[in-house]
């Protein structure tokens, strides 16, 4: 029920951004929801995986640029 209420919140988030008309504006607030997200997610992993928090953004960043990386490479093949 978590993982399913988070998985919507997490995709619905990453969408409501491109209901804006001009691409360059829904951008830049969908890399801030990124980012909000990233930290969110690093802070879940301090609280309950009891991982240090500068540990947790390192991982969790790298991730989001392995996942970012993956997307331009797909986009771009």
């Amino acid at each position: 029920m978590i993982t399913g209420a988070a998985t919507f919140v997490g995709g619905s988030a990453h969408a409501l951004p491109f209901l804006i008309a001009d691409v360059d504006s829904a951008l830049r607030v969908a890399y801030v929801v990124v980012a909000i997200e990233l930290v969110v997610i690093a802070l879940v992993r301090k609280r309950f995986l009891r991982v240090s928090m500068t540990s947790s953004l390192i991982q969790v960043t790298l991730g989001g640029v392995l996942v970012a990386l993956t997307g331009y490479l797909i986009g771009h093949a």
